[in-house]
């Protein structure tokens, strides 16, 4: 890509200006094409509590976006990471477009993972949460509001705890559910939160969960190239800080933040931010 940029960067200097300005669109109308392309990052945690290696995949913000017919493309990129569960860290269904590609793509993996979900604001927004909720779990998804549930994997018992976006609740309810998902996980077990909320990093630091995995800022929609800045972010305005990747907390806990999969749901869309499969291996 950056070859390629360059190429045209030369063409430009020799031409009319009518025809730069030509050059000029079609280069941005490639370039948002491209980034609309979904890729797969990895992320590698080494950690103590772990007798054996275990992967998760960590699907934020699809906004029943599509990723090709009955979403293949999507289900096609899990299955050839081959994860021992999925995480779905809220918004995977949305206020304005269709359930159809959310429901095609549950579909296709609940049969396969352990599927985790926990709502993102988008659903509260829909005013049908609990509807959407119950689908889910009618489909074999584990929902996790103010829950936890251990799972035996690979010889690792690991405690997949979760809660509510705020959107609906005051803040007391919030940290209520959070409350009684710690309360219910054990500190013998690697612990994973479940949260759409990346910026209430704060709160989460009052806990000790192994990890948070979160998504929402649809990693700054508009990125700076080759450095982890965004534009702009949802409840964090302007250069926000919790948008990408890996981030280590104040009291050490370990923060994943997907920038999800968002694409025609969005009223922009997104520039150097490919949308993403997160895979987090932990060993």
């Amino acid at each position: 890509m950056l070859e390629w940029l360059e190429v045209q960067k030369e063409k430009l200097k020799n031409e009319s200006p009518r025809k730069r300005f030509i050059r000029v669109i079609i280069v941005l109308l490639l370039l948002i094409v491209w980034y609309e392309i979904p890729v797969t990052e990895h992320i590698k945690l080494k950690e103590d509590k772990i007798s054996s290696p275990f992967r998760l995949a960590l699907v934020t913000d699809l906004h029943s976006c599509s990723y090709s017919k009955d979403q293949a493309y999507l289900v096609k990129m899990i299955d050839d990471e081959k994860p021992d569960a999925v995480l779905l860290s809220g918004d995977i269904f949305d206020d304005r477009l269709s359930d159809d590609n959310t429901k095609a793509f549950i579909m296709a993996i609940a049969g396969k993972y352990k599927c985790y979900y926990v709502t993102g604001n988008h659903e509260f927004w829909s005013g049908r949460v609990e509807e959407m909720k119950g689908w889910l779990k009618d489909n074999g998804v584990t929902v996790l509001d103010g829950k936890c549930v251990s799972e035996e994997i690979n010889g690792n018992v690991i405690d997949f705890c979760g809660i509510d976006d705020p959107t609906d609740m005051t803040d007391t309810k919030w940290i209520e559910q959070l409350n009684q998902a710690y309360s219910a996980s054990s500190p013998e077990h690697y612990r994973i939160l479940l949260s759409h909320r990346p910026e209430r990093y704060e709160k989460y630091e009052n806990y000790y969960f192994d990890l948070v995995v979160s998504g929402h800022a649809h990693g700054g929609q508009w990125r700076i190239p080759f450095v982890n800045i965004g534009l702009v972010a949802p409840d964090q305005n302007l250069f926000p800080k919790y948008i990408s990747g890996l981030y280590e907390l104040n009291n050490g806990v370990k923060m994943i933040v997907s920038r999800g999969l968002a694409r025609e749901s969005t009223p922009a869309p997104r520039f150097f931010n490919h949308p993403e499969l997160v895979i987090i291996d932990i060993e």
